[in-house]
Parts: C-alpha cells; structure tokens; sequence
C-alpha cells in the first residue's frame, strides 16, 4: 500500500501561522512507524511534472528521464483501447490577457457544463480535424486527443500553469508552430461563440483557449492495469490558491481516512509507503522493519518526541 499525498505542503503556503497547532494525529503515529527512504528533488530547469506525477510514473515503470508522461494514452490503454499513436488531454480554459503576460485561470472555476463544453468542440472540430487531431469528449474539462501534431510535444502538467504565465510552459519544439498557429485560430473561433456571448452576459469567464497536457505514447512493456499506488486529492484546490484555511481543514480530513488507513494497514501488516509532496520536492517514508523500529523507537522518542508532522511537512518547502 503506498500513498501519494500531493500538495502535503506548499511554497503559497509557508508562513508561521500555516503549521501552528496544525493537529494530525494520525500523521504523527504514521511518521513514528516509519523512516525516510528517498527524496525527489525537481530537476534542473523548469520541471514539467509535478513530483507526485513523476511517483505515479516511477510506480509504473516509466522511465525516469522521461520528458513526457502520457496519461492520456494511459487512461485510453486502461479502457482497453491500446494505440501507438500520441495522444493527450485537451481542456477549456480561460487565459486572462494583461499587459506583460497571459495567465491561465483554475479551468474549475469556470463550473463549465456539459453541454457548453460539448457545443465548444463541435464548433472546434473541423480546424482539429484540418490539424490531424481526432478529439473526443471525455468530460467538461476534459477532451481526449490524438494525432501526429502531439509527437515530440513536451507538455506541462495543467497544475505548473494554473495562475502562471502560459508563455513560460508553451512548448518550444519546433514541432510545436502549428499548436501556436491553432490556439491562435480558436481564440478567434470562439471570441464570438454564442455559448460565451451567454457566459459573457452572466459574467462569467469565457472560455477562450486549451491547454495539452498528458502528451505521448506508452513506454513499451507499460502495465495497464489499475495503478498500483493510492493518489489523494483532497488538498489540492486550497494549496492551487493560496488558501490556508481550507488547505488545514482539509488535512485534517485527510488524516482521518487516507492516513488512518495507512496506519492501520501499516499496524497490520508492517508493511506500507508514504509519499508527501509540495510542487517541487517529494519525500517517501517507508514502514520501518519490526527490529529496526524496536531498536530505534526509544532513541526517537527520547532525542525528537518522535517526529513531528509539521517539521516533515516544511522539509518539503525547505530542503
């Protein structure tokens, strides 16, 4: 059993006030029965993906080089639709227009419906299909594509461009010039829309560029069975935007199932993985064996008071 705990911390949220009387009991046991293993530190230049994505990938057997990580072709070879061709996922989204910089808005706040995602890319169908893209609705936020345009494109994950300036994560291959020619073409496409005009008239934003993300092809010998790891969600919304509050009300929910869980899987068994994030760094904890623990327990318990959620939580802001 290993889970993966995105955004367990994050450089929005860093100051005193974040960790004080921060209460996860169940975090403290956890961290009492278990030792660091491994630290991922983002590599150098701008990281693509995110550390918990590059956990996902490493539990798959991709290689850990890899430029890409192809979700889309993933999730489509899990429904048994197997392909050799690139593929990847395609969301709506608003890029809010300033003087120096375009940045991308939370695609969620949009509360984008079906149906208008649907008549978006009816509308945007034939400059894909001009473009060689065969894009299929999955869900609102979204669309599944695949085509020859998506090879060598290196991608970032939605998350690094969600309030960043896009031009800092827009593919720059060569092979990236007719995916800058298309966003250009849809901005206009989709300026006039009626299902903007109504979103406009609501005022609420209008849906006025995509972002490609999860790009590529399958590593060859890609297990395609269910992912063989636990990914928990639950604080990613509060940490995206900065909000404090809800990021600790959310901890503490989590640490009462997610980590609970664990624990008790861990108790049981002496067995199990925790991996806690922050958009840069990763630190996997491993049940420590019966002996080892035995031996140490005392030491810890005497030297630190065992180890303590809120240090393990701004390691991952601070080392």
């Amino acid at each position: 059993m290993h889970l993966i705990i995105p955004y367990a911390a994050s450089h929005a949220l860093s100051g005193p006030e974040v960790w004080a009387n921060l209460q996860l009991p169940h975090l403290q046991d956890l961290l009492g029965l278990m030792k660091r293993e491994q630290a991922l530190q983002a590599p150098e230049g701008p990281a693509l993906h995110l550390p918990h994505e590059r956990l996902q990938a490493q539990a798959l057997d991709w290689p850990l080089d890899a430029k890409n990580l192809p979700w889309a072709a993933w999730h489509q070879a899990q429904q048994g639709l197997l392909s050799t061709a690139p593929q990847a996922w395609m969301t709506p989204c608003h890029w809010q227009v300033g003087m120096d910089q375009v940045v991308m808005a939370d695609p969620a706040h949009l509360h984008l419906s079906d149906e208008e995602s649907q008549q978006l890319l009816q509308a945007m169908q034939p400059f894909l299909q001009e473009d060689g893209l065969q894009v299929t609705w999955h869900s609102a936020l979204l669309w599944h594509a695949q085509g020859r345009l998506l090879a060598e494109l290196n991608t970032a994950s939605l998350d690094r461009v969600i309030d960043q300036n896009v031009k800092d994560w827009m593919p720059d291959h060569p092979a990236a010039r007719p995916l800058q020619r298309l966003q250009s073409e849809m901005q206009m496409l989709l300026y006039n829309h009626p299902v903007n005009d109504a979103r406009d008239a609501r005022r609420q934003h209008t849906v006025n560029a995509f972002w490609l993300h999860g790009a590529g092809t399958l590593p060859e010998g890609t297990r395609v069975t269910a992912q063989p790891v636990t990914l928990a969600t639950d604080l990613r919304p509060s940490a995206l935007h900065g909000n404090e509050q809800a990021w600790r009300q959310a901890w503490q929910k989590l640490d009462a199932t997610a980590v609970a869980e664990l624990l008790q899987h861990v108790k049981a068994t002496g067995q199990g993985q925790l991996s806690l994030c922050s958009e840069h760094a990763a630190h996997t904890y491993t049940a420590a064996p019966v002996a080892w623990y035995q031996r140490t327990t005392r030491t810890l318990t005497r030297l630190f008071n065992q180890p303590s959620p809120a240090a393990a939580l701004q390691a991952l802001i601070t080392s």
